[in-house]
């Protein structure tokens, strides 16, 4: 029986991206669907959830994506409030490779170093990866901050990270590199999650810094996040610092997303979010 993957969009193109991680994680056909959300996805979750037996539903599975997480997690939500005992497939969240992608730099960090206890910095970690991120750290038992360049939007970040995962992060206010240089200080993990193409830090700004242990830069797009990294460095030692690139890390990104795929199709029970898509990332790590 062939293995099918509806992919879910919230966006008005299903991701080229995920349709192509969809058949290496090894489903037998995918299908995008765009412009999706809570109020019209009923009829699609009905059509994957009353067509196959009970023992054949484990070759169904839905992807939820799209650029917007908010959206994103809105729609998995209603498409789990459409199951009934009998009548479920399994279900994933990615959303802009948020969680696959905050689970492998955390995952990677982890395997680098003592994450409990330490001070770690999301820098611009308002959007999808950075609050993903800050919460899988402070789960490790990281004191985790997240800056952002006015600071209601980084309380309005931590609050969301708050009601979602129980964890509480602190707002920092960082309008400039010079500010974050100084919201970095004391810090053991810093975490730049960033726009593409724009450096939140040159090196000048944090190779001196004394308390640093680890950087990872989800940025691979020329200037980096963090200045004086690459994107390939995977635990390269730099002013004494283990460093990780978006690339170095990148490879369990992917790795870790085909997995994720393909444990879909292990059974039809399967909820793939944020916690145990990072649970698999750190056994992979």
């Amino acid at each position: 029986m062939k293995k099918l993957l509806f992919q879910f969009d919230t966006d008005t193109q299903p991701s080229v991206f995920d349709t192509v991680v969809g058949y290496d994680g090894g489903a037998d056909h995918v299908m995008g669907y765009a412009n999706i959300t809570p109020e019209n996805v009923t009829g699609l979750v009905e059509g994957a959830i009353f067509t196959r037996a009970p023992k054949d539903k484990k070759n169904t599975a839905i992807f939820v994506g799209g650029s917007n997480m908010a959206e994103g997690q809105k729609l998995f939500t209603a498409i789990q409030r459409c199951f009934f005992p009998g009548f479920r497939v399994s279900v994933m969240l990615d959303s802009n490779g948020s969680n696959t992608t905050a689970a492998a730099a955390v995952a990677k960090l982890a395997a680098s170093g003592t994450l409990s206890g330490k001070k770690a910095v999301v820098l611009a970690g308002t959007g999808p990866v950075g609050q993903r991120a800050a919460a899988m750290l402070a789960q490790e038992g990281a004191n985790v901050s997240i800056t952002a360049r006015k600071m209601e939007r980084a309380v309005e970040a931590c609050q969301n990270i708050k009601r979602r995962f129980g964890v509480d992060i602190t707002p920092l206010e960082a309008i400039d590199n010079v500010a974050r240089a100084e919201a970095i200080l004391g810090a053991h993990i810093v975490l730049a999650t960033g726009a593409t193409g724009v450096e939140l830090l040159t090196v000048e700004q944090w190779q001196n810094n004394n308390t640093l242990e680890m950087i990872a830069d989800a940025n691979a797009t020329p200037p980096l996040g963090i200045g004086g990294t690459e994107m390939m460095d995977k635990g390269t030692l730099r002013h004494g610092k283990i460093i990780w690139g978006a690339i170095g890390f990148g490879v369990l990104k992917l790795a870790l997303h085909r997995a994720c795929v393909a444990k879909l199709f292990e059974d039809n029970t399967q909820v793939l979010d944020a916690e145990n898509i990072f649970a698999l990332a750190k056994e992979m790590a």
